[in-house]
Parts: structure tokens; sequence; C-alpha cells
């Protein structure tokens, strides 16, 4: 995913439509957050077009009224970026002040302790 490319909370939301369906066609897109946005189909096409114009909605012609929506970046992909820009944004590419601030700020159960425990003990 580029650097420049910035994705919205709404136009997340289009994504992991996409990632769950793999390819959809806007009605799908349409027809699954009408039920838990307040967005009309209108807005949901506007944001759908967005993404295609940055570049991370590929755009296949079914016929002449259907398009198919595909992402061009993984979730894996998406969700990488997006934690180095957190990374970097918020601790000046500190992993270590991101974990201190999550681990002492954060309510961790004995099962996620030991988690992270076996986790870095396997690094």
């Amino acid at each position: 995913m580029c650097r420049e490319t910035k994705v919205t909370e709404s136009e997340l939301e289009i994504l992991k439509v996409v990632w769950r369906l793999n390819k959809a066609t806007t009605s799908e897109i349409v027809s699954e957050l009408i039920k838990k946005t307040s967005w009309s189909p209108r807005t949901i096409q506007t944001l759908i077009s967005r993404l295609s114009n940055k570049g991370v909605l590929g755009i296949e012609k079914l016929n002449r009224k259907t398009y198919i929506y595909y992402s061009l970046v993984t979730e894996e992909e998406y969700k990488n970026f997006a934690n180095e820009s957190l990374l970097n944004k918020l601790y000046n590419g500190s992993l270590n002040l991101m974990m201190t601030t999550f681990i002492k700020n954060t309510k961790l159960t004995e099962t996620d302790i030991n988690y992270l425990k076996n986790l870095l003990d396997e690094r």
C-alpha cells in the first residue's frame, strides 16, 4: 500500500466488506452496510468510488450496469501499514514505548500475559 494513500474510517468499512466477500458488487456492499450504518446507498457508492480512485479497489465490469469490486490490498497488508503508521505517528517509531503504553493501560488477563510471554520467548 502506498504510503501516501490514506483510507478513512468510512472507507475502511467498505474494505472490510470486500475482504469478507472477496469480490462484491455495489448492491452487495450496500446491502451489507445498510444493516449496520445510517449511510445512504449514494454515500456508499461515493466511498467505493473514492477507494477505486485511490487505487485500493479494483473494478471488473460484469455487464453494462454491474461492476464487481475487489481489493488491491490484502487485509494483512493494510493492517501492517496501519500498525506502522500508528507506531510512527504516536510513538516516534518506538515499539518499546507503544507496547509499554498498551501493557500499562490495558487490563490483561492471565491468559493474555502468558500468551505475550510465550510470544516473546519464541522470538
